[in-house]
């Protein structure tokens, strides 16, 4: 039986959501955040254990013939995964944890776990997200115009999240994050729609 609190969190790429979810993590110290595993390779600066385990394809196969994850998928040809031994023992002791996963892998869990809070993180529009994408050194124009793509479609789907939180101002978007992420009331189960620079989302 589900004691604790679930978190699911997910953007398109290059939205910001990493560092939204680092300026937040030391405010929030009873918060633990799930690592996931991935068979990509790792890039400069990341540093396995934090900001992903990384494994090769052959285990993460393995992985998935013993049930070993919560959720998986393979994107830009390489596989991502969740331990589902860290989320039910987590879950059973009664923490509140953090999920950093795509739209693919939040279907999957939400499937499972139904009353998790679910937070998605658009960026300003696509022109601001494809320059940020472009910034970094690992990506190619291939790359990039894949992201972009998987990006317009993430985007499409974030009605089926619960909070929505537009990161066109770091900071306001960082203590809208943060508001989220403390203990939840009984009446937000309404769907939170926020825009960084507190300006209220047309709809």
């Amino acid at each position: 039986m589900q004691k604790g609190t679930l978190y699911i969190i997910s953007a398109p790429s290059g939205a910001g959501k990493t560092s939204l979810i680092k300026s937040v993590k030391n405010k929030l110290p009873d918060l633990l955040v799930s690592v996931s595993y991935t068979t990509r390779q790792i890039r400069q600066k990341e540093v396995p254990g934090k900001d992903y385990n990384f494994i090769t394809e052959t285990e993460f196969k393995k992985g998935i013939d013993r049930g070993r994850w919560l959720e998986w998928a393979l994107v830009y040809g390489n596989y991502y995964g969740t331990s589902a031994g860290l989320i039910i023992r987590s879950l059973a002791a009664g923490r509140k944890i953090l999920l950093e996963i795509d739209v693919q892998g939040a279907a999957q869990i939400i499937d499972k776990y139904p009353r998790a809070n679910t937070i998605f993180i658009m960026p300003p529009s696509l022109e601001i997200l494809k320059e940020r994408i472009a910034k970094r050194d690992s990506d190619s124009l291939e790359s990039i115009a894949k992201r972009l793509q998987n990006a317009e479609n993430e985007i499409r789907q974030n009605h089926l999240y619960r909070h929505l939180i537009i990161n066109d101002h770091f900071e306001t978007a960082a203590e809208q994050l943060l508001k989220i992420l403390k203990p939840i009331s009984k009446s937000s189960g309404e769907k939170l729609s926020l825009r960084a620079l507190s300006r209220q989302r047309n709809k």
